[in-house]
């Protein structure tokens, strides 16, 4: 699957709270770094997603009085689990990860920054109406394909990866290139409904040779 100039690559939330000693470490975080930093220089066109939380959001736990991480909870667009505050605007924990080597991502899509509504999709908040404007980007520039890897693999990845096979992109999730936080059944029912949607699951040697 040699990348070509209608492929794009979308990595999702590599940042410092996502790695481990972040405030949310996904485990293994820092593992899909390296092969993120190969698959990269496969692609001409690759964009970068950001979670971007204004202090005080909705989805931390810190929040909601007497709420604790990871618990679930209802909001007005549906169940939210409860985090730990992470990817605070501004501070060191919600920055693109350092140890990337990507110097020629076209775009970086923040998520996250409405107050009232989580956002997992680099394409649309979980109100599931809200878009980022990212489909609208893809299509201008005549991009078909689109290849998803990064943080974590059940939330923002398979989220990002969905809603780009239902914006009509041909979508493949990069599985070595991921890793998940599996809470409450998440990697479970993450892989039923990547496989339902009909996204392509692959690993990076399927794209870029040793």
């Amino acid at each position: 699957m040699k990348p070509t100039e209608t492929d794009i690559f979308i990595i999702v939330d590599v940042q410092n709270d996502f790695l481990p000693g972040g405030a949310l470490a996904v485990p293994e975080g820092d593992a899909v770094i390296a092969p993120i930093n190969k698959l990269a220089k496969a692609f001409r066109h690759v964009v970068l997603t950001q979670d971007w939380h204004p202090k005080g959001h909705a989805s931390f736990a810190s929040s909601h009085a007497s709420k604790k991480p990871f618990e679930l909870i209802e909001l007005s667009y549906g169940s939210q689990v409860l985090w730990p505050d992470h990817c605070v605007q501004g501070t060191r924990g919600a920055e693109i990860a350092s140890e990337l080597d990507i110097p020629h991502a076209e775009l970086v899509i923040r998520k996250g920054h409405n107050r009232q509504i989580d956002s997992y999709s680099g394409f649309k908040e979980a109100d599931r109406k809200t878009s980022t404007g990212l489909a609208g980007y893809l299509r201008e520039r005549g991009f078909n394909r689109v290849f998803v890897a990064g943080l974590a693999t059940d939330f923002c990845v398979t989220w990002t990866a969905l809603d780009a096979k239902a914006a009509g992109f041909d979508t493949y999730l990069i599985e070595d290139a991921s890793r998940p936080i599996d809470t409450n059944g998440s990697l479970a029912r993450a892989q039923n409904d990547l496989k339902a949607a009909g996204v392509h699951i692959t690993t990076s040697g399927q794209i870029v040779k040793d």
